[in-house]
């Protein structure tokens, strides 16, 4: 069965036992502040004046889910919640968590509301773990309010989590916290000499402390476990000697730079989705850091080389042809090589790409086309276009009337090749790079008809 945390006054623990267990926390979990004002980030919505702060204060509270990535306050804020609406605080892991556990606790909000008319505070960390039918089974009691409901993910709710309890709730969607939103925090653990590290004689360098702030990603567990690790690992047995926190040692505690990503989730799309606007959008800069992000984070090189061979394809297009043609060539090195020597033929390719002129006159022609023959009537073949090669096709009429374009001194003879007249041409080519050419050539075979003989340039 999941574990379930009520509110202190609700412990089975006595006071004096409950500041012994919490001497044994980690920094990050003492640290976790207890009033909304206390509550650092999340301005957007927890700010003054702003929905969350709104709805507590008006104390009509819907269900809520709690969205974004680790350690930028969702648990903590939840508990803060159940503070502040004066409920009955219970967690569930969904993970560990089972529908009798959801059970138990409804009926015991049930009987709460009745005898002593007290709110219940369901907090599910990680929901998005519950599969639908254990989603289901809180509807009922969260649609008739037996159960105040908080679901933390980390995965878009819009897409795990149950459309009818998406409906019951309100999503608030979390950001990593600022550098200066986890500095606050960082200074504030140093000077708590009742639940940080006050009563230790720390000297911290600015510089340390900003590089944990601004390596932690906006991640404050990450940040706030790492000065842990910097100050404990240096303290001697009497605390009497000073503790000096350099930036060599912050460095030290953090090792590796975890680097957070998720190879099917919303970090796998977001990220493809920027590198190929920014290819579009012509800054190699924001190209190739979006690409770095995904090397890094250890995505699928084929997916990667997809996506560069298809912004050639569809945002480059006929205006530099060479684009695809370099993305094609990166797309096998890269799978011929591997990591990490593939990273340069597809650097190359995208930020070629991104410096590329850009045309989708291409894209939207195929677009376009394949919209008209889904929705509109079938265009048959016109005969003198049909295959001629085989024995009956004259009596059937197949090919006669069709003229060979290189029989015209300039390769070039008007004749019917659709079988009856677009409204407008699915391939306009723009005036930008190589299609300018394209432009002019379509142009000139145009006025080569128009003056009967006289060919183009």
């Amino acid at each position: 069965m999941a574990v379930m945390a009520k509110q202190p006054e609700h412990s089975l623990f006595s006071q004096s036992e409950r500041k012994t267990l919490a001497g044994f926390a980690p920094l990050a979990v003492r640290m976790r502040p207890e009033r909304l004002e206390q509550f650092v980030g999340q301005e957007h919505f927890a700010g003054e004046g702003k929905l969350l702060r709104r709805m507590l204060e008006a104390g009509h509270l819907t269900s809520l889910i709690f969205y974004g990535p680790p350690g930028v306050g969702k648990t903590t804020l939840a508990r803060i919640v159940a503070n502040q609406i004066q409920a009955d605080f219970h967690y569930l892991s969904a993970p560990a968590a089972s529908v009798k556990d959801v059970r138990e606790i409804a009926a015991a909000a049930k009987d709460r509301l009745i005898t002593g008319k007290k709110r219940t505070l369901l907090f599910i960390d990680e929901i998005h773990r519950f599969n639908r039918a254990q989603q289901d089974v809180l509807l009922d009691d969260v649609e008739n309010g037996i159960l105040t409901l908080i679901g933390a993910t980390t995965e878009n709710p819009y897409f795990s989590v149950n459309s009818p309890l998406i409906s019951r709730s309100t999503v608030f969607a979390f950001e990593p916290l600022g550098r200066e939103a986890v500095l606050e925090l960082l200074k504030r653990a140093l000077t708590d000499s009742e639940r940080g590290l006050g009563k230790m004689p720390i000297e911290a360098e600015p510089e340390a402390l900003d590089y944990l702030a601004v390596i932690c990603d906006g991640d404050a567990r990450r940040a706030l476990t790492a000065l842990e690790v910097a100050v404990l690992s240096q303290a001697k047995a009497d605390k009497s000697e000073k503790i000096r926190l350099t930036l060599d040692i912050a460095k030290e505690s953090v090792q590796k730079k975890s680097i957070q990503y998720d190879g099917t989730g919303d970090t796998h799309y977001d990220l493809a989705s920027a590198l190929q606007k920014s290819m579009r959008g012509s800054d190699p800069d924001a190209t190739v850091y979006w690409l770095a992000r995904m090397i890094v984070g250890g995505e699928d090189l084929r997916f990667i080389a997809r996506r560069i061979v298809v912004c050639a394809a569809e945002d480059v297009g006929n205006a530099d042809p060479t684009a695809t043609i370099l993305a094609a060539s990166a797309m096998q090195i890269a799978e011929f090589v591997g990591f990490p020597e593939a990273q340069l033929a597809l650097a190359q390719a995208a930020i070629y790409i991104a410096c590329a002129p850009k045309s989708n006159a291409c894209a939207n022609a195929i677009w376009q086309a394949r919209s008209d023959v889904q929705s509109g009537r079938t265009i048959p073949v016109p005969p003198h276009l049909r295959d001629a090669h085989y024995a009956g096709a004259k009596k059937l009429g197949y090919g006669q009337g069709y003229q060979y374009p290189h029989k015209s001194p300039v390769g070039y003879v008007e004749q019917d090749y659709l079988g009856q007249k677009l409204e407008k041409p699915y391939y306009v080519p723009k005036n930008i790079g190589r299609e300018k050419n394209i432009a002019d050539y379509l142009q000139k075979l145009k006025n080569y008809v128009q003056q009967m003989g006289q060919p183009p340039l």
